[in-house]
């Protein structure tokens, strides 16, 4: 219990600390540790991301062309589709993977750097661990996740016209034509909104579950499972409240046509 309230007061002044910092207000940032960070969050996510996006799209736009097909609705199928994929699906499945890829790497790095006392050696030396540690892997997980966002939505689009195509013969162009049918602008906008809220989270959750990493390596193997569960968590909750606070009181689409 005693764990727990560290970690989640860790949490509390993680986030505090970054506010003060994006107000201008902190140490000035280390850009090669930023530039480091990402290129091992986004070049090093980008292929799992399009393929998974790919494939599951595949398998969902399968499902949800056979029903539309049968209710005769060919020109709701990319609207609808495009709905789906940039509101919840590319979100969600873009963070999951982010968080069993790259936060689970966070965690395990910074507690390998409790165990072997690196941290304490940059408190001797007196450089602040969040600033040098903790925030170049926030920004660059604030930055990647809503560029990886967007590539998983273009590769769900892409695909779910090409299963359109090949299996029922829609022409690519209705099924796009249909997608302008939609809010898809303001859709695509809350959506990197979304990404934004759940990258800040997940990557505070996982440098704050690594940094007070204990018990030697044990530590590390609890601490990087125990941060992938609270990130999956909180990715599913937060998920909820935002789609309920952005989507909620938007009209129907199908009152578009």
């Amino acid at each position: 219990m005693n764990q727990l309230y560290r970690k989640i007061s860790l949490f509390m002044k993680i986030f505090i600390f970054l506010l003060y910092y994006l107000c201008g207000r902190g140490s000035k940032l280390d850009l090669s540790s930023l530039k480091y960070q990402l290129r091992i969050v986004f070049p090093n996510s980008l292929f799992i991301i399009v393929i998974t996006s790919f494939f599951i799209s595949l398998v969902f736009s399968l499902q949800i062309l056979k029903e539309f097909l049968y209710l005769n609705a060919v020109q709701l199928i990319g609207s609808i589709l495009s709905i789906s994929f940039v509101r919840e699906l590319s979100p969600v499945l873009t963070s999951i993977v982010i968080v069993g890829r790259v936060c689970s790497l966070f965690t395990a790095q910074l507690s390998t750097m409790v165990i072997t006392e690196q941290v304490d050696a940059l408190l001797v030396l007196g450089i602040n661990p969040v600033n040098y540690l903790i925030v170049p892997r926030v920004l660059s997980m604030i930055i990647s996740l809503p560029l990886l966002n967007i590539i998983s939505i273009l590769t769900s689009l892409v695909s779910g016209s090409f299963v359109s195509f090949l299996l029922y013969k829609i022409q690519p162009t209705i099924f796009f034509e249909s997608i302008f049918y939609s809010y898809f602008f303001s859709d695509l906008l809350k959506s990197l909104f979304k990404t934004f809220v759940f990258a800040l989270f997940i990557s505070i959750i996982s440098c704050s579950w690594g940094i007070t990493s204990i018990r030697g390596s044990e530590g590390v193997g609890i601490s990087t499972t125990s941060s992938v569960v609270m990130c999956l968590i909180s990715v599913f909750v937060l998920n909820f409240i935002l789609s309920y606070l952005l989507f909620n009181n938007l009209i129907s689409s199908f009152q578009l046509y």
